[in-house]
């Protein structure tokens, strides 16, 4: 399995449910990542938590088509 530059081919994004999340999540599109799967959400007593899985990849596609 090669590296695309150096970065991982599986990422899971994780933190607080506010913009900088969002924003990490857009970035990671924008750098050639797709999401896969289901976002994640918990509650921890104090504020939403929420976890986004991102691939790198070649060949297989998840059936999203850029807008």
């Amino acid at each position: 399995m090669d590296d695309h530059d150096g970065r991982l081919r599986y990422r899971l994004l994780t933190g607080p449910d506010d913009a900088d999340f969002c924003r990490r999540v857009s970035e990671a599109l924008g750098d050639g990542y797709r999401l896969h799967g289901s976002p994640a959400m918990t509650f921890d007593g104090g504020r939403v938590v929420v976890a986004q899985a991102v691939v790198l990849g070649d060949g297989w596609s998840a059936g999203v088509t850029p807008v």
